[in-house]
This record gives C-alpha cells, sequence and structure tokens, in this order.
C-alpha cells in the first residue's frame, strides 16, 4: 500500500470513528431513554432491543453481519470492509456507552429527543459517508434488490424505512413515539443532506433569450463576470436559441427577474436549486 492510499485510508477511518461516536450518542443520550427510533437496520436493532434482553450492540451485528455476507459482491471488497468496521464500532461504543460508562439521557423529551437525536444520528452518518462507508444493512438490501429491478436503492431504503416504523405501532403503547420517530428520520436526512452537499445561497438559472449580447454585458455590470452561453434549437421550428446559464445568489434574482421583465418580455427563465459547487474557488 503506497503512502498516498495510506493516507486515504486513514483519513477515511478518521471520519468513520467520529461518525460512530456520534451515531452511538445519538442513540443512547436521546433515542433509547425516550423510546425512540431511527431508520434502517439501527431502527430495527432498537426495535428488537425493546423487546429482548439482549443489548443494541449484539444487535446490530447480527441483523447487519448476515447482510453484508450476502452482499459483498455488490459492495465492492474495500467498501465491504468499512461497513463491517463501522458496524462493530457502533455495536462497540453504544455497548461501552450504556453498559460500561452508563451515560444518562440527556434530554427526557420526545420532542426534543428527537430533533437533536435525530441531528447527532445525521451527522455521524454523514461522517460515516464522508469515511466512504455506510452504516447498515438497509444500503445492501437496496443494492441487491435495484440491481435485480428497476426500482430505485432510494425507495428501498424508504419502504425498510416504513416497515420498521409500522411494526412499531405493535410494540409501543405511546403512539406519540411514533410519530417523533419519522420527525427525527427528517431530521437526519436533512443534516446528512447539509453536511454533504452544503447550504448554498444560490440558485441555478438557464434564460433563453434572442437578446443574448444585452443581457450578456447586463449580467455582467450588475451580477458579476461567471457565467456560460450555450447553444440550443428549439422544438417547434428548429429555430437556433442561446442559452446563458448563471448561478446566481439568492439576493440578486430580483435583479436579473427585473432586468429581463424591462429588456426582454419575450425571455425564458428557468430558476432551481445549487446544492454543491466545485471549481473555480468553489
Amino acid at each position: 500500500m503506497n503512502n498516498n492510499i495510506l493516507k486515504k485510508e486513514l483519513v477515511n477511518y478518521a471520519f468513520i470513528i467520529m461518525g460512530c461516536i456520534f451515531l452511538a450518542l445519538g442513540v443512547v443520550w436521546f433515542f433509547v431513554p425516550n423510546d425512540l427510533l431511527t431508520g434502517g437496520t439501527a431502527g430495527l436493532s432498537l426495535l428488537l432491543h425493546y423487546v429482548s434482553p439482549y443489548s443494541i450492540g449484539t444487535l446490530m451485528i447480527a441483523v447487519n453481519l448476515p447482510l453484508l455476507l450476502i452482499g459483498y459482491k455488490y459492495l465492492g471488497k474495500m467498501f465491504a470492509f468499512r461497513t463491517i468496521v463501522t458496524i462493530v464500532l457502533i455495536s462497540i461504543f453504544i455497548d461501552l456507552f450504556v453498559e460500561v460508562l452508563e451515560l444518562e439521557a440527556v434530554i427526557l423529551d420526545k420532542a426534543l429527543a428527537s430533533i437533536f437525536g435525530g441531528a447527532f444520528i445525521g451527522l455521524g452518518l454523514a461522517l460515516v459517508i464522508k469515511g466512504n462507508s455506510s452504516a447498515g444493512g438497509s444500503t445492501i438490501i437496496a443494492k441487491i434488490v435495484s440491481s435485480k429491478s428497476e426500482i430505485k436503492p432510494s425507495t428501498v431504503i424508504l419502504c425498510i424505512d416504513f416497515i420498521i416504523i409500522t411494526s412499531a405501532l405493535f410494540i409501543f403503547e405511546d403512539k406519540t413515539s411514533i410519530l417523533w420517530s419519522i420527525i427525527s428520520i427528517y431530521v437526519t436526512t436533512k443534516v446528512i443532506d447539509f453536511i454533504l452537499t452544503g447550504s448554498l445561497n444560490k440558485k441555478v438559472v438557464h434564460l433563453v433569450t434572442n437578446k443574448v449580447d444585452l443581457f450578456t454585458k447586463l449580467i455582467k455590470e450588475e451580477l458579476g463576470p461567471e457565467g456560460t452561453v450555450i447553444s440550443g434549437q428549439g422544438f417547434s421550428n428548429n429555430e437556433e436559441k442561446k442559452i446563458i446559464l448563471l448561478v446566481v445568489e439568492v439576493t440578486k434574482l430580483q435583479s436579473l427577474r427585473q432586468m429581463i421583465i424591462e429588456h426582454d418580455k419575450d425571455a425564458f427563465m428557468i430558476i432551481s436549486e445549487a446544492n454543491e459547487m466545485l471549481g473555480r474557488g468553489h
């Protein structure tokens, strides 16, 4: 193994270890004391813990490792190995915090626990993903199903989460636990998205206009020098079209709208989210 590969793997495992700690703390500090669930096989392990004498860590290994062995070829050798390490570390940290250190609940309130617990789980999962790993078997199930059908992996994971949450209806007497668990899963996904893609206060603008030269000049003067002119062709009459592609700060969108209204009412503009930017200083 050369130095570059070794360095990358060390960085990967640093992210994985930090992610496992946050995941374990989210479970121990917030979820277990408040009878809450998360998604995936971690949620299944929690559900089984509530109805059995086994520790969460033991159940996580019991649930995930068979799935890893089945789905090994779908993951790749290094990714599968890192995933095994991740699952084992999460299991060890959870049992360490509960059985040895006996950490107590930070919050005994389902609403707050679902938000903060979801944030901890989301942060932990995002760090694990940054370490080129995954934290459980639902990813494996999704890969297997999607490889043998036209079902998207995200749809499979959503179905697994739905089954786990629905199963809780037969276990929890307090049904509000289920509702707050759904909130926690939502918070988790939002935190993961925020960490992995950032929070850009910018929009992508596609502007179709016959006055490209005029708008190029105005945009450079009022919005900034960055932009791209793309050649296109209309569907109806095969007329040549010019499209200006821009990334615009939200605060400058109104200026662009006003510019279009004043100079070309026949222009066509599409505005969409810019989730991530790479290159040119980004």
